[in-house]
C-alpha cells in the first residue's frame, strides 16, 4: 500500500514516455522522467517519498524532504497567503501551514518549528501545534543542561518547550523570568525529570553558580549608575524585577555575596560601592 507523506520502497510496475510508475498495478503512483534513473527495468524496486503535486495528484520523488508524518523539523517560510503560509520542505511544491495551524502570526522569511499531517480533504499540511508530536523518552537527567524551542505559552502554567525541537519540557510558571515568545530558543536546565519522563526545565542555574552570576550583574549595574543603586536589599519584589529581571530572594542571596566580599556597604536607602 502506497503511503501519503512517508519515504518508501516500491517496485517499478509500469514505464512509460513520462515517467514510471511504482507500487502494483492496482496501487500505483509515477515518479516523473526527469527524475526515474538510467537504464530502469520493470520489477526494479526505488526508494522514493510520496506527496501530492500542484494538482492533487499523488506523485512520487526521489528526493528528501525535511519533514516527514511523525517527525518535527524547522521550515523556512517562503511565501504568506490569504488563507495561509507556505514552508519550503526540499521539495518542488512549497507545504502549506493554514492560519488556524499557526500559534503565531508568520512573516515570510520566519524559520518555523512545525509537524506534518493529512488533513481532511487527505492533503498533506504543515502545524505548528508540535505538543502532540513530541517524545517523553529523552536522554535527559537532573542538571543537564538543554536547549529548546518554545511552542506555548500559558500563564497559568508556564512555558511549553520542545527540547531539542523533540522532547517535551516545560518551564514551570515560576521559573519564567523576562520577555518570552513562541519560536524562541532558551538554554536551561533539567530541575526535574517528572514521573511521565517529561522534562522541567529552570532558565536559572544552580543556586550556587546564578549567585555568583546576580551578584555580578549586580555590581556592574551599580557601576553604571556611578557607584549608588537608589533602593536596598528590602524593596518591593516588582521594584527588583523591574530591575534586574530577578526574584527578591535571588537579590538578597546575591547582595550578601558582594556585601561579604566587601564590594558594597547598604546605607539607608540605597546600596553603594565600598570605597
Amino acid at each position: 500500500m502506497i503511503e501519503l507523506g512517508k519515504t518508501q520502497c516500491l517496485n517499478v510496475v509500469k514505464i512509460v514516455d513520462f515517467g514510471i510508475y511504482l507500487g502494483t498495478e492496482e496501487d500505483k503512483v509515477l515518479l516523473p522522467k526527469k527524475q526515474v534513473p538510467q537504464d530502469i527495468e520493470v520489477g526494479d524496486a526505488l526508494t522514493v517519498f510520496v506527496y501530492r503535486d500542484s494538482s492533487d495528484r499523488l506523485i512520487a520523488t526521489t528526493k528528501t524532504p525535511k519533514l516527514e508524518l511523525g517527525q518535527i523539523a524547522k521550515l523556512k517560510v517562503s511565501e504568506v497567503g490569504k488563507i495561509g503560509a507556505f514552508l519550503d520542505w526540499g521539495l518542488e511544491k512549497d507545504l502549506f501551514l493554514p492560519f488556524k495551524e499557526q500559534t503565531t502570526h508568520v512573516e515570510k522569511g520566519d524559520i518555523c518549528l512545525t509537524a506534518l499531517y493529512v488533513d481532511k480533504s487527505n492533503r498533506l499540511a504543515a502545524t505548528m501545534r508540535v505538543y502532540d508530536y513530541l517524545s517523553c523518552d529523552s536522554p535527559y537527567v537532573k542538571d543537564s543542561a538543554v536547549q529548546g524551542t518554545v511552542i506555548e505559552i500559558n500563564p497559568d502554567y508556564g512555558v511549553y518547550v520542545a527540547v531539542d525541537d523533540r522532547y517535551f519540557g516545560m518551564i514551570p510558571k515560576n521559573e519564567v523570568f523576562g520577555k518570552i515568545q513562541i519560536g524562541d530558543t532558551i538554554h536551561g536546565r533539567v530541575s526535574k525529570v517528572r514521573d511521565d519522563h517529561k522534562l522541567s526545565i529552570s532558565l536559572k542555574q544552580k543556586a550556587y553558580i546564578q549567585m555568583d552570576e546576580d551578584s555580578s550583574i549586580i555590581y556592574h549595574a551599580i557601576e553604571k549608575r556611578g557607584g549608588s543603586l537608589p533602593f536596598t536589599d528590602k524593596a518591593a519584589p516588582e521594584i527588583i524585577k523591574a530591575e534586574f529581571d530577578m526574584s527578591k530572594n535571588a537579590f538578597k542571596r546575591a547582595v550578601g555575596r558582594l556585601l561579604k566580599e566587601g564590594k558594597i556597604e547598604i546605607a539607608e536607602s540605597c546600596i553603594k560601592l565600598k570605597k
